[in-house]
């Protein structure tokens, strides 16, 4: 029965979006696919983008974090919301000012054309693995849940997943996805509230759920230990920082930002989502803290991962059968609006900071057969890359995201930064090489530290990748010509 509610739940939902982009009318060309003809309407972007920054991942693995961190993730949200308004009134202006499509044409405006790729190369990096384990752990949950009990194979699930992405995305691109994300981010919000209503009723707390949440052990908020990873200040600056690369510098997110009419609105935006983001990952937490609540109190044995709790319960018939459609719709919400967006901003990505297929505008219909081709093979390689996850096996996927990302956008978060806070003209020929051994170095740093020095590293390994990138530039860089401190005057 259980199986039969999520595959009708998960069809009905994709049918849903396709017919949906059908009704929204889109020119087809690569302007709409790219730019969106910046003409969107900030509130919708702000609303649209909750859903595509949580994910499905956030929907499953927050709550199971409660167990080992309590709330103390709410610590970060802090910080996300110091990066988003850092975001809104430092990068948002020079991109704004330099009328970008992609994000990375800043490097090559203030270093050269190698700079410009190896930053284009780490998003793409960045952004497949990332984009590609969130929508993983949503494939296997959806997987078990519905597909297996039919003896039909994992790749069927992940296959009809993606092309149904590839569907309602390969017309219309950014513009149909700033209204497909506002739609599956309402969705996304009412599963989760059904979710938390249902856990309620059946631990029969209408009335004191709030205290439920505050009196559980689970419910510390803040950390004030300096030794812990979890202390609240090593917590906000990860999370302030996570925020500025994971979106001040990822093509993705700064895409639907560039689709705004005018720079005050996009900041508009830019700040109302980040206030957004505390209460709905809030939900997330309070929700995390009732499903062990109820599993203890039924007695039930909770899964090692606690990306599987949440999953386990609804499966189990432990919550009702009532709680299985919005929680399939809330998952399958959360990770396609995820997932969309990711796909858009690779083919994006490729078209313009690699092909420069924007520089061949006289040719306008062959550029947009290479858009097509792109964007298909971008969808194969987020098949290839959750057949790895697959087979490789997955511990906390949220905390592996955070982790890659330290690896990943450490060497972006050094070069914008050496672009946007120095006068100095970095070596254009060694900042490949600069970018590729900081992660290098911080990886070895990672595995000596708790020998050596008796210190784990948490999502500081960001930072020390930024800055060991930005030392890197500034060793190999020389003195700016006044005609070049003119120029980087204006690129800033």
């Amino acid at each position: 029965m259980t199986n039969l509610l999520v595959f009708s739940a998960l069809g009905l939902y994709i049918m849903l979006l396709v017919l949906f982009t059908r009704l929204v009318k889109s020119s087809g060309d690569n302007n709409a696919f790219f730019r969106a003809g910046r003409k969107s309407p900030w509130l919708l972007v702000a609303f649209g983008m909750i859903g595509a920054s949580i994910s499905g991942v956030s929907l499953v693995s927050v709550p199971g974090w409660v167990n080992k961190t309590g709330m103390t993730y709410i610590q970060m949200c802090l910080g996300f919301f110091a990066g988003f308004v850092t975001i809104a009134y430092v990068l948002l202006p020079l991109y704004y000012r330099l009328r970008l499509t992609s994000i990375y044409g800043y490097l090559a405006e203030r270093f050269g054309r190698r700079s410009h790729l190896t930053g284009a190369c780490f998003f793409l990096l960045s952004k497949l693995t990332g984009a590609a384990a969130r929508l993983f752990l949503t494939c296997t949950v959806l997987h078990e849940m519905a597909i297996r009990p039919l003896g039909l194979p994992f790749g069927f699930t992940v296959g009809i997943v993606l092309l149904a992405i590839f569907l309602y995305t390969r017309k219309g691109g950014i513009e149909n996805i700033v209204r497909t994300d506002a739609l599956q981010t309402l969705c996304m919000l009412l599963a989760t509230g059904c979710i938390v209503w249902s856990v309620s009723m059946k631990m029969n707390l209408t009335s004191s759920c709030m205290d439920t949440i505050i009196q559980s052990p689970m419910g510390q908020m803040f950390c004030w230990d300096p030794s812990s990873t979890q202390f609240f200040l090593r917590q906000f600056i990860n999370g302030m920082f996570i925020t500025i690369v994971m979106n001040g510098i990822d093509q993705d997110m700064m895409q639907k930002n560039l689709t705004c009419s005018s720079l005050h609105a996009a900041q508009k935006n830019m700040c109302l989502y980040g206030l957004c983001i505390l209460p709905v990952n809030l939900l997330f937490l309070a929700l995390g803290v009732l499903l062990y609540t109820f599993a203890a109190q039924q007695g039930l044995a909770v899964p090692d991962a606690g990306d599987r709790l949440l999953p386990m319960l609804v499966g189990s018939g432990a919550l009702g059968t009532f709680v299985v459609f919005p929680f399939t719709i809330g998952i399958a919400a959360a990770a396609l609006s995820s997932a969309d967006s990711a796909m858009t901003s690779l083919t994006t990505s490729i078209c313009v900071d690699i092909l420069r297929i924007e520089q061949d505008e006289v040719d306008a219909e062959r550029a947009l057969c290479t858009r097509h081709r792109v964007h298909l093979a971008v969808a194969f390689a987020f098949a290839l890359c959750i057949a790895v996850f697959h087979f490789a096996g997955s511990g906390t996927i949220i905390d592996t995201i955070y982790r890659l990302a330290g690896y990943t956008y450490g060497p972006l978060l050094g070069l914008f930064c050496f672009g946007l806070f120095t006068r100095r003209k970095a070596n254009d020929r060694a900042v490949p090489y600069i970018a590729v051994v900081s992660p290098i170095v911080c990886a070895l740093l990672d595995y000596l530290a708790p020998l050596l020095w008796n210190y784990r590293f948490s999502y500081e390994l960001l930072l020390l990748n930024g800055v060991l990138t930005f030392l890197g530039l500034l060793v190999t860089s020389r003195r700016m010509t006044a005609s070049a401190i003119n120029l980087k005057d204006k690129l800033v």
